[in-house]
C-alpha cells in the first residue's frame, strides 16, 4: 500500500512559478511508475508529466514541454513537479499518482496507475 500526499499548490500571476511536492509513503517506492495528472473542472483528468524508474525518460505532454520539470528523489520517497511560465490554462488540481509495471504505452492513462493523492489546487490568475 502506499499513500501519496501533495503539496505546493498556490495562487500565482501568469508568468510565475510553482513547485510541487509528493511525498510516498509505504515501501519500494524506487519501483514504481510516478506521475502527475491534473484535471481542471468540467474536464477530464489529464497526464502531465511520469517517469518509470530513476535513470529511465521523463515524459510530458505537449501543452508543458519546456516549462515543466518533473524530478524524482528516492531517498526522499518524493517526486517535483517545477512549473514555470504558468498560464491560465495550467490551472487545475494536480495529482501525484504511483503504480507499479507500467509500460509505455500506458504511461499517460489514469487507468493504470494504482494510487493517488489528494490533489493540490493551483491556480493561475492575475
Amino acid at each position: 500500500q502506499v499513500q501519496l500526499v501533495e503539496s505546493g499548490g498556490n495562487l500565482v500571476q501568469p508568468g510565475g512559478s510553482l513547485r510541487l511536492s509528493c511525498k510516498a509513503s509505504g515501501p519500494a517506492f524506487n519501483t514504481y511508475t510516478m506521475s502527475w495528472f491534473r484535471q481542471a473542472p468540467g474536464k477530464e483528468r489529464e497526464f502531465v508529466a511520469g517517469n518509470r524508474r530513476t535513470g529511465d525518460n521523463t515524459y510530458y505532454r505537449d501543452s508543458v514541454k519546456g516549462r515543466f520539470t518533473m524530478s524524482r528523489d528516492n531517498s526522499e520517497n518524493a517526486v517535483y513537479l517545477q512549473m514555470n511560465s504558468l498560464k491560465p490554462e495550467d490551472t487545475a488540481t494536480y495529482y501525484c499518482a504511483a503504480g507499479r509495471r507500467i509500460i509505455l504505452s500506458s504511461l499517460r492513462s489514469s487507468s493504470a496507475y494504482d494510487y493517488w493523492g489528494r490533489g493540490t489546487q493551483v491556480t493561475v490568475s492575475s
